[in-house]
């Protein structure tokens, strides 16, 4: 049986944000949710904020604090794209996908870790993507800031790792998604062709690697990368 925690995911409105916070529930955390809008599953908080703006994470994570208890278990899952090609890409393309997926996450985890080093106590868990190890064409702004959560959650771990925090990467592939349910059907086949599993995962599998980082049982795992891609990035 795990502790009983307490969970902030961000983004988690929709997508893979979503069935982690289900997953937390099913378990029996307190689990709450950030979102730009819409809401988290039932019997999550859902607090509105956005991971570019410190002020609104600080207030976010203070009525989770207030309602809840300090946040235990940290999911740094809010992330967008802006796919084009390199010579088409704008400067916005590029640094607004970093803004949101990295420094989003750098900003999520410095407030989460106030309240973790005084409980000397924490779980960080950084939701990267295949692509931030393997690569995707069309995608150098979300692969960069993707490969970039890898160095932070090790330099995390040398930092606070003494201190009862881990810090670990899930690196999901194609997911049953609605983004992936929107691609055109040859394509969805191609990429499953590449996949050795032959399928998408399905959000649920992503969640559940995440729950169990955040439990006991993961207590000595950190600094970690954690591929659920059905053996697409192999290697990388």
């Amino acid at each position: 049986m795990t502790t009983q925690r307490t969970v902030l995911i961000t983004g988690g409105n929709r997508g893979i944000g979503y069935s982690i916070a289900e997953e937390f529930l099913a378990q029996g955390h307190r689990v709450a949710v950030t979102a730009r809008s819409g809401s988290g599953p039932a019997g999550a908080l859902t607090v509105i904020a956005d991971v570019t703006d410190a002020d609104s994470l600080d207030a976010a994570f203070t009525t989770v604090e207030a309602e809840l208890g300090p946040v235990e278990v940290v999911v740094a899952n809010a992330g967008i794209t802006r796919d084009t090609l390199l010579l088409r890409m704008s400067e916005e393309d590029f640094t607004t996908v970093i803004d949101t997926n990295l420094t989003g996450a750098f900003r999520t985890v410095k407030r989460a870790s106030k309240g973790m080093l005084k409980a000397r106590f924490g779980r960080i868990i950084l939701i990267s993507s295949v692509v931030g190890l393997y690569g995707s064409a069309g995608q150098v702004n979300y692969s960069a800031s993707k490969s970039a959560l890898v160095g932070m959650a090790r330099s995390l771990t040398r930092e606070l790792g003494g201190r009862g925090i881990t810090a670990n990467v899930v690196a999901p592939g194609f997911i049953e998604t609605d983004m992936t349910a929107a691609l055109p059907e040859d394509q969805q086949k191609a990429y499953q062709e590449a996949i050795p599993a032959g399928r998408f995962a399905t959000p649920t599998e992503v969640a559940r690697v995440v729950a169990w980082l955040a439990g006991d049982d993961a207590a000595y795992i950190s600094g970690a990368v954690i591929p659920v891609d059905g053996g697409l990035g192999m290697g990388h």
